[in-house]
């Protein structure tokens, strides 16, 4: 377990370092059979250690010290409903949740498995750490791994943490490309 609570402080300081989170915000978590391992509430993921890293069962009860995300019911509703997904990681990237808070969707680009759908699938605004927006978030993800929830944020799914990790980039990468194309078409040429 120890090894799995380090790669998790090893994805939050990379996706910290990529500016796909920020001050407190996001989190991360993996499931190891019925435990689950998740970043702690109101702590920067830039800034946490072995023991911040909190364990739940998956009916969210604590097994360690310390207090999980707020989050951690939508982590527990997508895993309960994913028996696939053994990672989540929840980011407020600039650019995708720059998407999250517009009337524009978010299109899902070549490079990062099939595109089943043009567009990535997105749920309305939920009250972040609401049992609400923990449904809505299990619901609607469906069989994507992709899921935005509009004015807040992206939530990125895989079989282990470094592919959560690697699509969370992916998804960010994709918005700037989609943003620059967007402000590049609305420019009108100068003679």
């Amino acid at each position: 377990m120890k090894k799995n609570v380090a790669e998790i402080i090893d994805v939050c300081n990379e996706i910290y370092n990529k500016g796909l989170v920020s001050g407190k915000a996001g989190n991360v978590s993996a499931r190891f059979g019925d435990v689950v391992a998740i970043t702690p509430t109101l702590k920067s993921l830039s800034q946490l250690n072995e023991e911040d890293i909190v364990l739940v069962n998956m009916e969210g009860n604590v097994l360690t010290k310390g207090k999980p995300s707020s989050e951690v019911n939508m982590h527990l509703g997508i895993y309960k409903k994913r028996s696939d997904v053994n990672a989540i990681v929840h980011t407020h990237s600039p650019y995708a949740t720059g998407f999250a808070f517009s009337d524009k969707k978010l299109k899902r680009l070549e490079g990062f498995g099939e595109i089943k759908n043009p567009y990535l699938p997105f749920i309305e605004y939920e009250k972040p750490g609401t049992d609400e927006l923990a449904k809505s978030a299990a619901e609607g993800i469906g069989d994507d791994d992709v899921l935005i929830l509009k004015n807040h944020g992206v939530i990125c799914v895989g079989d282990d943490l470094k592919e959560a990790m690697l699509l969370a980039v992916f998804v960010e990468e994709s918005a700037k490309t989609q943003f620059n194309t967007l402000m590049l078409n609305s420019v009108e040429e100068l003679d």
